[in-house]
C-alpha cells in the first residue's frame, strides 16, 4: 500500500476532519457543478487567461500525486494561451486551501471525498454526485469545483491478477462465494473500521484478518494473503499487476480527482482547459502515471506532458 505516500497526502494533510470545524464555519455556498456537468462557468465574462493580474496560479500538496497533477492542469492550461505560474509542494490542506481563498492561488487539484470531510466532517454523501452536490453547499461563494474526472485515488480491495482470473473477481460483491477461503489484509486499523460494514453490505466473512500495513501490496504478490487494502492509484497495483476491485455498493465514498479553484481568477477559456483534463483522467492511467514517477523517478512535468500529448490536450 501506498501508506507512506498518503501519509504524506494526509500525514500534514491529517487534519481532515479535525480541521473541518475551524475551516466548514465560514463555508456557505456555492458550487456551480453537480454530478459532472457544468453551470455558469467560473469567470466566464472575464478575458483569456483569468484572473485580476492574468495569471493563473497553479498550486498543489506536498506529495508526489498532487505535483504531478498540477503539472497536467498547468501544462494544459498553458496549451490553451493561459498565462501560468506554478506553486507546486506547498504543505497541508489547511495553508493550501487559505491560500486558494485569499487567491495567491487560483487553481488545485483536489480529492472531493476529503475536501468535503474537510469542510463539513460529519457529512454522509459517498456517490460523486452526492459529494459535488454537498461540495455546492459547503465551498464558500468565491471558490468551486469544476468537473470532477472518473480518476480517484482511494481505499480498494485488491487482489492479483491470478486470482482475479481464476474466480472471475471483478467487483467486492464477486467475493462473496470465497470470501471464507481467503485471507485479508490491510492497516492494523482496517478489521475494526470494515469487518461489520463488509458483512452488512457485501455479506462478506473473511477466513482471516491480518494487520499488513504497508506490506499489503506486497503479502498480496507473495500470496500471503488473498484480498488487500490497497489505494487505487498506488504505483505497485501496476508494478505487481493487482486487480482494484469495483466497489459497487460505496462502502469506500468518492475521492475523484476534481479541480478547486478561485472564481475570480479564470475565464472560459481555462475552465474548458481543467474540464478536458478531467474527462480525459481515468485511475487505471492516473496509476500507470504514478508508476513512472513514483518508482521509475522519472520528472512529474515529463509524464505530464507525455500523458497530455498521447490524449490531445499538449
Amino acid at each position: 500500500m501506498n501508506r507512506s505516500r498518503r501519509a504524506v497526502l494526509l500525514g500534514t494533510l491529517a487534519a481532515l476532519a479535525l480541521g473541518a470545524t475551524a475551516c466548514g464555519s465560514s463555508a456557505s455556498s456555492s458550487n456551480p457543478l453537480g454530478g459532472g456537468s457544468s453551470a455558469a462557468a467560473p469567470g466566464a465574462g472575464s478575458t483569456a487567461g483569468g484572473g485580476s493580474g492574468g495569471t493563473v496560479v497553479v498550486g498543489s500538496a506536498n506529495f508526489p500525486e498532487n505535483v504531478l497533477l498540477g503539472s497536467i492542469y498547468s501544462q494544459a492550461l498553458r496549451a490553451k494561451g493561459v498565462k501560468v505560474e506554478e506553486k507546486f509542494n506547498i504543505g497541508s490542506r489547511e495553508v493550501i486551501y487559505g491560500q486558494l481563498q485569499s487567491g495567491n492561488l487560483t487553481v488545485l487539484p483536489e480529492y472531493n471525498g476529503s475536501l468535503l470531510a474537510y469542510l463539513d466532517a460529519k457529512n454522509t454523501a459517498v456517490t460523486t454526485q452526492d459529494v459535488n452536490a454537498a461540495l455546492a453547499k459547503a465551498l464558500p461563494s468565491s471558490l468551486a469545483v469544476l468537473d470532477s474526472s472518473p480518476a480517484e485515488d482511494k481505499d480498494s480491495l485488491s487482489v492479483a491478477q491470478e486470482t482475479a482470473d481464476k474466480y472471475n473477481l471483478k467487483s467486492i460483491s464477486d467475493l462473496a462465494a470465497k470470501a471464507g477461503e481467503f485471507t485479508i489484509g490491510g492497516p492494523p486499523e482496517f478489521k475494526s473500521r470494515r469487518e461489520q460494514q463488509f458483512k452488512d453490505v457485501y455479506g462478506l466473512t473473511f477466513k482471516e484478518w491480518k494487520p499488513t500495513a504497508d506490506t499489503t501490496a506486497n503479502a498480496l504478490k507473495d500470496g500471503s494473503i488473498q484480498v488487500g487494502n490497497v489505494f487505487t492509484t498506488d504505483p505497485k497495483i501496476v508494478q505487481y499487476k493487482l486487480v482494484a476491485l469495483s466497489d459497487p455498493k460505496n462502502v469506500f465514498g468518492a475521492q475523484n480527482i476534481t479541480p478547486l479553484v478561485n472564481k475570480a481568477g479564470l475565464d472560459a477559456t481555462a475552465t474548458a482547459a481543467l474540464n478536458a483534463v478531467s474527462a480525459k483522467l481515468d485511475t487505471a492511467r492516473l496509476t500507470g502515471l504514478m508508476k513512472r514517477v513514483s518508482v521509475d523517478k522519472e520528472d512529474p512535468s515529463t509524464v505530464a506532458k507525455d500523458w497530455l500529448k498521447a490524449n490531445g490536450l499538449a
